[in-house]
């Protein structure tokens, strides 16, 4: 994905494994799931297994691990919380990249970023280690412009802006300034040297918006809205319309 100039998508295939994990019958399959946004463009999957597995479970990490083998022009992402079970995945598989991520381990979804005033020293050790095994860290981040040299002082490769406050604004007298907000994040974490993704809650109906406002976004993981886009429109489809989203944007700056 370094190459390429395109926002990446990265498709978060944990709901697929909620949906399988309702039952005992193994479908639907993560790793067919997987295959098949592949197929269709995505650039890479991630997946955010928590410590009591409510979706994504420790043998789906090794299985799409084995499985992005066979995709070398493409790349894995574990997201989770470092003082966890994240780093015990990172150590085996050694992903393209890794989201640190401050959850607390019954938390529901992730709802906000890291404080690094907190947390930083304990993380700065743990993004060493995973720079050193070869693996990219993004820290999942609150937008605030202020923070994002503290992001680049412990150390982390890129930052993941958490979208939510802007997806819950879409649409309404809001929009703009949170867009604006955004940038100004985005903007401050590339003068510290870091790239930037994004992801929360984004969708069809304000990916391109969002691209077009706020600069530079390296990749956009998104999982919930895609594949309840799929139930409907199927895995190839639906990547595809996530794909001219993102194509549509670049086309408009």
């Amino acid at each position: 994905m370094e190459s390429s100039a395109m926002t990446a998508l990265s498709v978060n295939v944990n709901k697929v494994a909620l949906l399988r994990n309702s039952r005992h019958l193994g479908i639907p399959d993560v790793v067919r799931a997987a295959t098949q946004c592949l197929e269709a463009g995505a650039h890479g999957i991630t997946v955010h297994p928590r410590p009591d597995e409510r979706h994504i479970r420790g043998d789906d990490v090794h299985a799409l691990a084995a499985l992005l083998k066979g995709w070398p022009q493409a790349e894995f992402n574990i997201e989770g919380n470092p003082f966890h079970n994240l780093m015990d995945f990172v150590r085996a598989v050694r992903p393209q990249q890794c989201t640190f991520v401050p959850d607390s381990e019954g938390q529901f979804t992730s709802d906000h970023g890291w404080d690094l005033t907190a947390d930083g020293e304990r993380l700065r050790l743990l993004i060493a280690e995973c720079r050193a095994l070869g693996v990219r860290v993004s820290l999942f981040m609150d937008a605030n412009p202020e923070n994002m040299a503290l992001a680049a002082d412990v150390g982390a490769d890129r930052v993941e802006l958490y979208t939510e406050p802007y997806a819950a604004a879409h649409g309404g007298p809001q929009e703009q300034g949170q867009l604006q907000r955004f940038a100004a994040a985005a903007r401050a974490a590339q003068q510290a040297g870091l790239d930037v993704n994004a992801g929360h809650d984004l969708s069809r109906e304000n990916l391109a918006d969002f691209l077009r406002a706020v600069p530079g976004v390296k990749e956009v993981s998104i999982g919930h809205a895609l594949i309840a886009d799929a139930l409907e429109f199927g895995y190839r489809e639906t990547v595809q319309r996530f794909l001219s989203c993102i194509t549509v944007a670049e086309q408009d700056e």
